[in-house]
Formats: C-alpha cells, sequence, structure tokens
C-alpha cells in the first residue's frame, strides 16, 4: 500500500521511518504542504492519504481524492473535525484515526501549562536573565487544597485527574459519559457546578457542534474570581474573544492556552518574519497568560505511537480486518 502523507516535517518522517521496519507492505511519500482541494490532485497513484490537525478533508477534497479511487482517509491525530464525515460516508471512505497517544504527554503538559502562568515561572526566568530578581507581580497560587474541574474525561482527561489528585486537590469532572476507572477520584457535576466551584479548569473534550463554544461570556461569568484556565482539548471549545474579556476582567487570574480556534495559519509553521496581527498577539501581551503551539503531544513516546497505531490502522485497511480494530479508531 502506497499512502500519501500530507503536513510533515522532519519529526513526522523520522518516527515513521523507524516504523515502518516493522509494515513491509507499506510505502510513504512525504509532504510539507498540508491536505486541501488544491494539493488533493498530489495523491493521484497513491492508496490512501494521511491527514493532520490542520488538513482541510472537506467535501471538495474528499471528491478530488474520490475521483482518483482513494478509500481510505488516515488521521494521525485524535481529532476529526477536519473530515467531512458525511460526504466521506457517501463516497465509501474509510476514516481511521489515533484515538489516544500518550495521553499522559498532555496531561502532564496541562499541568505544566497551569503552573507556568499561574506561577508566572516565564516571567520570572526572563527577569532573572536581565539580572533582575525581584519578586513583585510574579505572586501564585498554591493548588494544593484547591479544586480542579476536568472538563472531558476520556483517557487525557483522566490521566490529568490522577495528576492533580496525586497534588491535593479536589476533583471535579463534567462528562456525559463518566468514567468508571475514575471511581473514588472523580465527582461528576453538571458544568455550572464545575465553573462555579473550581480554582482550575483544565479542558480535554473532542469537538462537537453541541460542545463549539462552550466556554463563552455566560461560562466565564460562572467561573470563580482569579480561576486558573487551560485548553489543551480543541481551540473551538472556547471562544477566544470571551477569553480575553475574561482575562482583562481578572475573572481569569491565568490561562495556559495550547490550542485556540484562531490557531490555524499558525500551527506548526515558523511566521517569525511575517507582520500580521492576531489574538495570538494579543493573548502574549498578557503577564498572566502562557501560550504555546499545540504542542501539548508532542514527546517521544507519543511520536511513536502515532506512528504504530496509523500503520495498524492502515494494515487493518489492507487486510479487510478494521472491524477488529478498537472501536474508537474507526471514525467512518
Amino acid at each position: 500500500m502506497k499512502i500519501l502523507f500530507y503536513d510533515t516535517f522532519d519529526y513526522d518522517k523520522s518516527s515513521f521511518e523507524n516504523a515502518l521496519k516493522d509494515y513491509p507492505d507499506i510505502t510513504i511519500d512525504f509532504l510539507e504542504a498540508d491536505l486541501n482541494p488544491m494539493t488533493a490532485t498530489l495523491a493521484n497513484g497513491y492508496d490512501g492519504v494521511c491527514g493532520f490537525v490542520n488538513s482541510d478533508i472537506k467535501a471538495m477534497t474528499l471528491e478530488i481524492l474520490a475521483g482518483f479511487g482513494i478509500k481510505l482517509v488516515l488521521m494521525r491525530c485524535a481529532g476529526f473535525d477536519a473530515v467531512n464525515l458525511d460526504v466521506a460516508r457517501d463516497l465509501g471512505m474509510s476514516v481511521l484515526r489515533v484515538p489516544g497517544y500518550s495521553p499522559e504527554a498532555i496531561a502532564e503538559f496541562a499541568l505544566g501549562l497551569a503552573l507556568a502562568a499561574d506561577r508566572h515561572i516565564v516571567r520570572g526566568y526572563n527577569r532573572v536573565r536581565e539580572n533582575d530578581y525581584s519578586l513583585s507581580g510574579l505572586l501564585g497560587t498554591t493548588f494544593h487544597g484547591k479544586t480542579a474541574g476536568i472538563v472531558g474525561t476520556g483517557k487525557i482527561g483522566a490521566a490529568m485527574c490522577k495528576i492533580v489528585s496525586g497534588l491535593g486537590m479536589r476533583v471535579l469532572g463534567y462528562d456525559p459519559y463518566p468514567n468508571p476507572s475514575l471511581e473514588g477520584i472523580v465527582e461528576y457535576v453538571e458544568l455550572d457546578e464545575l465553573l462555579a466551584q473550581s480554582d482550575l479548569i483544565s479542558l480535554h473534550s473532542p469537538l462537537f457542534e453541541s460542545n463549539y463554544h462552550m466556554i463563552d461570556d455566560d461560562a466565564i461569568a460562572k467561573m470563580k474570581d482569579g480561576v486558573v484556565f487551560v485548553n489543551t482539548g480543541r481551540g473551538g471549545l472556547v471562544d477566544t474573544q470571551a477569553l480575553i474579556r475574561g482575562i482583562r476582567s481578572h475573572k481569569i487570574g491565568a490561562a495556559g492556552i495550547d490550542v485556540y480556534e484562531e490557531e490555524g495559519p499558525n500551527v506548526f509553521k515558523n511566521r517569525s518574519s511575517a507582520v500580521f496581527e492576531s489574538v495570538t498577539s494579543t493573548l502574549c501581551a498578557f503577564p498572566n497568560v502562557v501560550v504555546t503551539s499545540h504542542q501539548a503531544f508532542f514527546t517521544r513516546e507519543a511520536l511513536d505511537a502515532i506512528a504504530h497505531t496509523t500503520l495498524d490502522n492502515a494494515m487493518a485497511y489492507v487486510n479487510g480486518t478494521v472491524d477488529q480494530l478498537p472501536k474508537p479508531n474507526v471514525v467512518c
């Protein structure tokens, strides 16, 4: 099977080439360009394509791919909102994903963002570099004994629950499908109660139409004054302008942001020579906000897991055993 991988960098190529020795029936070519209607034509002659978080796999892209006889779309990530699933189904395509890859990596990063933002670690580091050893403006909060609200308690959210519980925090969870493995660790409540009681709120939900902008002005108004807010889930869960208003009003005391709705043009790109206005520059202007570029997943262990799961999915398609894959791997 010959697969064209889009939106790839040196670390993608390295991790997949290391894994390929275990999959002799698969050949991969790598492109830096992302998958969209213009680049879909490059997949002519391939058996499948592989996209990532910022790919545009809507109707036109899928129809072009189908015109070349491509029936397999691999997503080397957990999210699949980049794909128009209704069109994919109509075209008889299989869409397979990587539902979990080192969930602890993302959870650990989420805690790191919370601490970096609340304890002003980046500001403190920059001061010391300039021989400024003053502490004014660096006052933070002790998480021990406080309440953490975890929105979404799947594999990543569950890992986060265990981490904050280990810090000595009371843990509230919100999820339409409570995780039985968290019994004795998490107290499940409605979202409004979680927002009102939590000192730290961390988002770990997938994105659906039903939870788009679940964190808006009304939701932020229900939060505690000075709450620490973290999003390593999906950007569309949060109305960014509402978040900015919440930071300006001091309702949000600190924020760690790894994903945001407007990140699309920036994700994994070097735009250091560009001159443009963006919400990123606004967020980075706040002294109590730490913004990173969709890197919560980025560990050696996670890249290895992504490579092997993606290639396992491809082999299952080749062998006609997609129905034997773990259910979360199969989108359609």
